[in-house]
């Protein structure tokens, strides 16, 4: 019962101005995004092109991380994993070597303090990564997992942005 009045005193309080002799009405949302860096975060044109187009593919994700059981040394092209960069696939189904766009993961907070831009590279393979499935790699550890753990066997929607030869790069 307490935590009740609390909680109905707090609601309250947000919706009085904190002038009473203040006459502005609500926020603006533009004000409130612009309080908000992780959801002002603009995208690039080419994300907004990608956002728009129709799916590739819609795959079922998983999330797998190094350690622990997890994934160890590099992946199935030699090429050290990125994390949240890095996805394993199914060849037959998404070609090694494509550029991903991952519409779902736009926003998504990173190590470094920024949000992920939804871009992220086909490097690597598995063995339980059959036909429309995917495996994001988050990182080494377990708690790595903490940011994308709501995706996990979520259907995500896959738009190919290109391809990449070589090894993935840390950052664009």
């Amino acid at each position: 019962m307490l935590y009740a009045v609390a909680a109905l005193a707090l609601l309250w309080s947000l919706t009085l101005p904190l002038d009473p002799e203040s006459t502005t009405g609500p926020v603006p949302y533009t004000e409130v995004l612009a309080a908000e860096p992780e959801a002002a975060a603009a995208l690039s044109v080419e994300a907004e092109a990608l956002m728009a187009e129709e799916p590739d593919w819609r795959l079922s994700a998983r999330l797998y991380h190094a350690g622990g059981g997890g994934a160890t040394g590099n992946d199935s092209l030699g090429c050290r994993p990125i994390a949240l960069r890095t996805v394993a696939v199914d060849p037959n189904h998404v070609p090694r070597r494509t550029r991903l766009f991952i519409r779902e993961t736009v926003g998504l907070p990173l190590p470094d303090g920024g949000v992920h831009d939804g871009f992220w590279y086909a490097s690597d393979t598995g063995g339980a990564i059959r036909g429309a499935k995917i495996d994001l790699y988050t990182g080494h550890g377990s708690a790595s997992m903490r940011p994308v753990i709501p995706l996990n066997m979520r259907t995500l929607t896959v738009v190919e942005a290109g391809r990449f030869e070589g090894c993935p790069p840390d950052w664009e």
